[in-house]
């Protein structure tokens, strides 16, 4: 954590810019060790060139965010104080004049600006996000180990839901079995709402699970990630439940060759671009390519959904230590739904799978 906020503090000298005020709870957590999910109330970092940071967050949450090995000082609050007079009082007792204040502004809301704004009224904000996306992309060891952790209880959810899958069964009941299981594992929190889809939901890309049954020759798509120490997995498998008929199979090979074509183009040096194009070709030679609606995959670590964004006009160069998703998909309404998801960290030579259950078509009996 140190090391990271050395990172910000270089960054503002360099930007000639007095503080950096983050407010998301993953930005938070990145540079202090501290997760929580504040709600309303305010929780954020300041940092400065030279002065000490400080951290502040509601009173009760105050000594866990010591124990999560914040070091430097903890500021708490009641719900009866004012945060933001304690936030300029802490501020300006570490600075004189505040010319430029870094702040999240795809996170901070209109209310917090102008709270910011009205304390520093003659101040110039600028955005602190892509230092930010930067320094979080490469992950180092630690973040990789938990992340592979992730991975794991990942490819067990989806084994728990395959097993689970019987006629007459709603996709409720399924996922219900999935978290049902991940709580036995110790699994505080999945990284988004897990999906469950079956028969003609499965070709909606983010449909939501409700009570349709699965039946004879449907497809039963699996979307999920799971949260290990603030870091997330995401997965996807596409399944045939007894039968399947000769285009949903025909569909099922697209998307899966077309992932394993995005695969082997992956390694340090290559643009995100270049990975992106190598799916989406495939499956529009093969037909389907209106049927493929999304980018071909995104970041992963403490968020879900983080930089960068693998689409086909994405110039960025992937290097070592990068960690993102590769989830080609064919939506084809009324006939079939299938996306294949694989969670991939870039290696000095080449890549690592962290996802492992298996993605050959599979018909469960």
């Amino acid at each position: 954590m140190l090391e990271r906020i050395k990172r910000i503090s270089s960054w503002l000298a360099e930007n000639e810019v007095e503080v950096a005020f983050l407010t998301s709870p993953d930005n938070v957590f990145y540079l202090s060790g501290f997760l929580s999910d504040p709600h309303e109330r305010l929780l954020g970092v300041a940092i400065f060139q030279d002065a000490e940071p400080f951290l502040i967050c509601p009173s009760m949450e105050k000594d866990s965010a010591k124990h999560a090995g914040w070091s430097y000082e903890v500021i708490g609050y009641s719900d009866t104080d004012n945060p933001w007079d304690i936030v300029q009082k802490a501020i300006t007792s570490r600075v004189s004049t505040v010319h430029t204040v870094a702040i999240e502004k795809e996170h901070m809301n209109v209310e917090r600006y102008e709270k910011l704004n009205g304390m520093f009224h003659r101040a110039k904000f600028i955005s602190a996000e892509e230092k930010l996306r930067k320094l979080r992309l490469k992950k180092d060891p630690q973040e990789l180990e938990k992340i592979r952790e992730a991975c794991a209880l990942a490819d067990y959810a989806i084994e728990v839901g395959v097993a689970e899958i019987a006629e007459g069964k709603t996709e409720l009941d399924v996922l219900g079995a999935i978290e049902y299981a991940l709580k036995k594992k110790g699994v505080l929190a999945m990284s988004f709402s897990t999906m469950v889809l079956t028969g003609k939901n499965a070709a909606s890309p983010h449909g939501t699970p409700g009570d349709t049954k699965i039946k004879k020759g449907d497809l039963v798509l699996f979307d999920l990630g799971v949260v290990v120490d603030g870091y997330c997995s995401d997965i996807t498998r596409t399944v045939a439940y007894q039968d399947i008929n000769n285009e949903q199979e025909h569909i099922y090979q697209t998307v899966l060759k077309a992932q394993l074509e995005a695969l082997k183009t992956i390694r340090p040096g290559v643009p995100c671009s270049e990975v992106d194009i190598a799916a989406r070709n495939f499956i529009s030679s093969a037909g389907y390519g209106e049927y493929f609606p999304h980018r071909l995959g995104h970041g992963l670590g403490i968020s879900v959904h983080e930089y960068p964004s693998l689409t086909e006009t994405n110039p960025l160069i992937l290097e070592e230590g990068a960690v993102f998703t590769v989830e080609p998909g064919i939506y084809v309404p009324g006939l079939a739904g299938v996306r294949i998801e694989d969670d991939i960290a870039i290696t000095k030579s080449g890549i690592e799978v962290l996802t492992k259950y298996p993605k050959e078509l599979q018909i469960i009996r």
